[in-house]
């Protein structure tokens, strides 16, 4: 029998029991592929991770990244959940709490930083992710049944594209929020999107909000990885404000957008999504808040 130390916490929410759940493993160094695998299917939340131990210097860890499905390069809510876990419960150099933690992951190293910490609710992560990558355009006939939409509702004006920061995401962009909301996953059409596109992970979004003071609504299915419906995808948010960026899908200039997602599946989340033109690029970064809300003992 083993004893392992476990954690669950509420990531891209703005109070517990929202957002999207991460199982934290923080003493996995000795967990086998196998065992990691087992563990995450166990939970069966979108993903969990397995932090291997400090890196290269205090403030910087080995972490391994699950989906039910299997091993994933680059994920962003366990992103932001582990490294909000990781500064709560180990010191910093010094014994001071840092503003940075850097998790190194298969995609490399994503630094995570911490600001507007008041006591009443943890500080806001946000973490810069890779830059990114624009890859192929997909017909939006071939996209629009997996959505059980029609091809109109679609907005033609810009691609259905794959994007990807780390982890590649087909973009989706649909003309307004009624469409968001009735989207139903066609599971024989999205079988269909893999086999022709390798498209695995549809990301749509529309231009409009659930509630006043956000700017985006958006949606994800990856059933290919386990994860019927996600309350939250951090990566694919980093790949939205990129695609709105090299598009000009609200405008001109800097992107700077709270993004609404996990409303359907009665998982309230918000992500703050910032993307920006700069000499090496397109930076972008996505921000949200971590609750730690449960530990407990694996015993088996």
């Amino acid at each position: 029998m083993t004893n392992d130390t476990f954690y669950i916490l509420d990531v891209f929410a703005e109070q517990p029991l929202t957002g999207n759940q991460l199982g934290v493993f923080p003493q996995a160094a000795s967990f086998t592929s196998g065992r990691m695998l087992a563990l995450t299917r166990e939970l069966n939340f979108a993903e969990s991770t397995f932090i291997l131990g400090p890196g290269k210097g205090p403030d910087h860890w080995r972490v391994r990244i699950f989906t039910p499905g299997g091993e994933v390069p680059f994920a962003g809510h366990p992103t932001l959940g582990t490294a909000t876990l990781i500064r709560d419960i180990f010191d910093g150099e010094g014994g001071q709490t840092p503003e940075v933690i850097t998790l190194n992951l298969a995609a490399g190293d994503i630094p995570v930083r911490f600001t507007g910490q008041d006591g009443a609710s943890p500080p806001l992560a946000t973490m810069t992710q890779n830059p990114p990558e624009f890859g192929r355009e997909i017909p939006a006939a071939d996209v629009a049944p997996v959505l059980n939409v029609a091809t109109s509702d679609l907005d033609d004006r810009f691609p259905c594209q794959v994007v990807s920061t780390g982890l590649p995401f087909l973009i989706v962009p649909m003309k307004d929020l009624e469409t968001v909301r009735r989207a139903r996953l066609d599971y024989d059409a999205y079988d269909r999107l893999v086999e022709r596109h390798d498209a695995p992970l549809v990301f749509f979004f529309a231009p409009e909000a659930y509630d006043p003071g956000f700017h985006i609504a958006a949606r994800m299915f990856g059933p290919g990885y386990g994860v019927p419906e996600d309350a939250a995808t951090g990566s694919a948010n980093g790949c939205l404000g990129s695609y709105l960026l090299q598009h000009g899908v609200l405008g001109e200039g800097a992107v700077d957008v709270r993004v609404q997602q996990g409303h359907e599946i009665g998982r309230p989340s918000v992500l703050y999504v910032q993307a920006e033109h700069t000499s090496d690029g397109i930076r972008v970064r996505v921000g949200g808040r971590a609750f730690i809300i449960a530990q407990g003992e694996w015993r088996a």
